[in-house]
């Protein structure tokens, strides 16, 4: 984060008479009243953000690449992109939020995961077309500027873009009181990728006969928490502090609930330089269907077969504490998988083996057959 917003300052001073700038006297030509409202009366106080900021600087400059110029502090992030290694670069963006997840961690206050959570729906959309991430700008809005809270915060978003290797070049921290309670705060960011033009991922290089890849997601990851919340803090009235057998590892509910979200981006562009890579589909809002549909041209169908894997124990509690129906489970989360690639028949076993050797789970899930650019779900999932 670069600084907080309406930062008071030198800037601000105003053009004085004969073009020489002078201080700002408010009082100026009328007597001052016996008592000044100040910024602080209303709520806001910049010395939090400016603490804030200054804790959260070391692990910022972790996230420093070569690209990036100059330090915190600025009004704009800079960031020299090299043009030499392209023949025709194209930018993209993505910019995105966590969503209700945030309720969950405010309610634990636990809040040095979400900012990974954060940069994970950023870069997975961009990697999704193929790009390198290469820096991300965030934001948060909070009732009331708690630099600890604040810090814990941004320390996730920093971990997030080391995870990710893009740099975290900048932001925003606002203080609006009246607006969110002093507990209360709200996250996004934006991401900038960079991928040759030649390369660019789309449904056009999808086949007849190519393989849909599966990596595992970590859980829930950032979708469905308004339906999440619904079903289990609301009509089943659990607990988060409850331990929940079948998660293992004497984890709570909550602590289930607040697993961050995985980022892909580098095994992603890894498993484009080692094999023939088609499309990329990050499982999202929407669920398998919904975003797998995206990456399809018209004249093919994704073939997923459930039987392939076994979701994680959470979307089985949702779905039995809520009585969701099995579609609306899929339309809602990822039920397990994060991301799909489709590659070609002749690259799967080169993908895979790319894939498990940077410890990601993956595995073959379906294929590409003729059809109308549908996803198709068959099979059941493994139960028990």
């Amino acid at each position: 984060m670069t600084h907080v917003s309406e930062r008071s300052g030198a800037g601000s001073s105003p053009t004085g008479a004969g073009g020489d700038r002078q201080p700002w006297t408010g009082g100026a030509g009328r007597q001052a009243r016996k008592r000044s409202v100040s910024y602080a009366d209303a709520g806001v106080s910049i010395d939090a953000g400016d603490r804030a900021v200054e804790l959260l600087k070391s692990k910022v400059r972790q996230t420093r690449r070569p690209e990036v110029l100059g330090d915190l502090g600025g009004f704009a992030g800079l960031f020299r992109l090299d043009t030499k290694k392209y023949k025709s670069p194209i930018l993209a963006s993505s910019t995105d939020g966590v969503g209700t997840k945030l309720v969950i961690a405010q309610q634990m206050d636990i809040h040095d995961t979400v900012g990974i959570d954060l940069v994970a729906m950023v870069v997975d959309d961009l990697v999704a077309c193929g790009a390198e991430p290469l820096f991300l700008l965030d934001y948060i809005a909070t009732g009331e500027v708690v630099p600890d809270k604040v810090a814990e915060i941004g320390a996730g978003i920093a971990d997030g873009c080391r995870y990710a290797g893009c740099a975290l070049l900048g932001g925003e921290t606002a203080e609006h009181p009246g607006v969110l309670r002093p507990d209360e705060y709200d996250i996004s960011a934006t991401g900038v990728g960079v991928v040759e033009e030649a390369d660019i991922l789309s449904p056009e290089r999808v086949e007849v006969g190519d393989v849909v890849i599966a990596m595992r997601s970590s859980g829930l990851h950032s979708n469905g928490y308004s339906l999440v919340r619904h079903v289990l803090l609301g009509a089943a009235r659990m607990r988060l502090d409850i331990v929940i057998d079948d998660f293992g590892r004497q984890r709570t509910l909550g602590e289930e609930l607040l697993t961050p979200t995985k980022i892909y981006a580098k095994d992603c562009l890894k498993l484009i330089a080692e094999a023939e890579v088609r499309a990329l589909s990050h499982i999202t809002g929407g669920g398998i269907p919904g975003n797998l549909v995206r990456v399809l041209p018209e004249h093919v169908d994704a073939v997923v077969n459930r039987s392939t894997w076994k979701p994680q124990p959470i979307f089985d509690l949702i779905q039995s504490k809520g009585r969701i129906d099995d579609q609306d489970m899929e339309s809602t989360f990822n039920m397990g998988v994060g991301m799909f690639a489709i590659v070609s028949a002749e690259d799967a076993d080169r993908a895979l083996a790319t894939l498990t050797g940077r410890g990601v789970e993956a595995w073959q899930a379906g294929e590409i057959i003729e059809g109308t650019g549908n996803v198709q779900m068959v099979g059941q999932h493994t139960r028990g």
